[in-house]
């Protein structure tokens, strides 16, 4: 981060300044845990949820903060230790600071929004532009009111590209993300069945994804999916769109779908194979967005064609791990919805194997589907045939439709339902998984289906 002085805290936040002893007139850092301050920082006590960052002011103190955002009453003892900024809100002074950062350090903001891909492919734009720019990146989950900001304030000073993911669970949220971040370039995805219960339709999804374009600048670029009828009737002139048809402006052809790798061609050069190391075509439409934006900011093709086939997948998505007598399993267990249940489970099912090995599938509930859950779940039915896949092991209360659903097709030994308890899943797997097989892990974050990973694998999951 570059240094700010406490003047320039203080005009941006709107904050009244107490001043102290302190020597310091400059801070060279923001943190809202107090565990991660170092000296010279700046601490911002978050309030509501379990916990009010207020009282961890004496941790931040003695971790060597300079200064702090404070929307309590003042202490005159605070005051002896380290400069204090009064506001009214410690969240939204916070949110001013990213604002006025990200216009100090002027880098172009690419903001990334959409019910599935936008990890990967936040994190396959920042690759391609690397050849070419400085670029920072969201990191994490840091994608909401909180993590948005701060991923700003943590910007180097040098950073020519910051590249913004952007979440939500209801509407207003990604316009207030899409205001702190002013794009350059806002894109949307994909509108899938995410968030359900808290927007009703998919129509209601697509309302919510277009808030984007509310901080999107007078001359930005919008890219969207070319195949999404609800995103054709916006009111950005300068737009692009992406897909696996001809109709898009950039589109993706020749498509060769292998365990660790996905082979396509693009309109973009059409004499270079682009390789990415993930599975999945949907994963070449994410890679579509890195390298329209790569060229609408002038990075040679054939650079971001290869840094894109360097790249690496966030944690726990699509990622190959080995259990113990040398499985093969496929940890896609941070995240799931309808859309990306399917097209996974569709991918899976045509992955070679030889005569001896068996694919396994192990489904979790997939959360925030509100009243058509159940319909949802039965219909992944559709894309589960024994002749694919040859044991199903399903997970969580709203998996028990999906179970119904199979009975008929697969027999009770190749067929297993857990309601809750991860132990017996666990036991069962281990029992039954030999060393050729292959398996799908695949749920949403909060049916916890990653420490069923951790368990057949060894591995850490967070």
């Amino acid at each position: 981060m570059k240094e700010l002085t406490i003047q320039q805290l203080v005009e941006a936040t709107g904050g009244t300044l107490y001043e102290s002893a302190n020597s310091s007139k400059m801070i060279s850092g923001v943190e809202f845990d107090s565990r991660r301050i170092q000296p010279g920082d700046l601490f911002v006590p978050l309030t509501g949820g379990a916990t009010d960052g207020h009282t961890y002011i004496q941790k931040a103190i003695d971790q060597g903060a300079t200064a702090c955002l404070w929307s309590n009453p003042i202490e005159e003892a605070l005051v002896e230790d380290l400069h204090v900024i009064q506001v009214e809100d410690t969240l939204k002074a916070f949110q001013q600071l990213a604002v006025f950062y990200r216009d100090l350090i002027n880098p172009t903001v690419i903001g990334i929004t959409g019910s599935n891909g936008k990890t990967t492919t936040k994190d396959m734009t920042a690759e391609a532009l690397q050849t070419r720019y400085k670029v920072h990146k969201t990191q994490g989950n840091y994608n909401n009111e909180i993590g948005l900001p701060y991923t700003i304030l943590t910007m180097p000073e040098e950073t020519d590209i910051i590249v913004l993911e952007m979440g939500m669970s209801g509407y207003g949220e990604i316009e207030e993300l899409s205001l702190i971040a002013k794009p350059d370039i806002a894109v949307i995805t994909l509108i899938g069945e995410s968030h359900l219960e808290h927007l009703g339709s998919r129509e209601g999804i697509a309302k919510a994804k277009l808030e984007i374009l509310k901080g999107l600048k007078e001359d930005g670029l919008f890219i969207y999916p070319q195949n999404e009828s609800l995103l054709q009737n916006h009111s950005k002139a300068h737009s692009l769109t992406f897909g696996l048809s001809k109709q898009s402006d950039v589109y993706a052809y020749d498509l060769v779908e292998e365990a660790t790798q996905t082979y396509f061609k693009t309109n973009l050069d059409t004499q270079v194979v682009c390789s990415i190391p993930v599975l999945g075509s949907y994963n070449v439409t994410n890679a579509l967005i890195a390298l329209s934006i790569a060229r609408e900011l002038d990075v040679p093709m054939e650079q971001a064609i290869f840094k894109l086939s360097q790249f690496q997948l966030t944690k726990n998505r699509l990622e190959w791990l080995e259990t113990a007598n040398g499985a093969k399993v496929l940890n896609d267990a941070y995240n799931a919805s309808p859309t990306s249940m399917k097209a996974v489970l569709k991918t899976f099912s045509s992955l070679p194997i030889d005569n001896s090995s068996r694919r396994i599938v192990v489904l979790g509930d997939i959360r925030e589907l509100g009243a058509k859950s159940k319909t949802y779940h039965q219909q992944l039915a559709e894309w589960i045939h024994p002749e694919a896949i040859q044991r199903v092991y399903l997970f969580g209360p709203e998996m028990k439709v999906l179970y119904e659903a199979l009975k008929d097709v697969y027999s009770l030994d190749t067929l297993y339902y857990e309601k809750e308890n991860h132990d017996r899943l666990i036991s069962e797997l281990q029992q039954e998984i030999r060393s050729e097989d292959m398996i799908l892990i695949k749920s949403s974050f909060g049916t916890d289906l990653l420490q069923v990973v951790t368990a057949l694998t060894g591995k850490a999951t967070v």
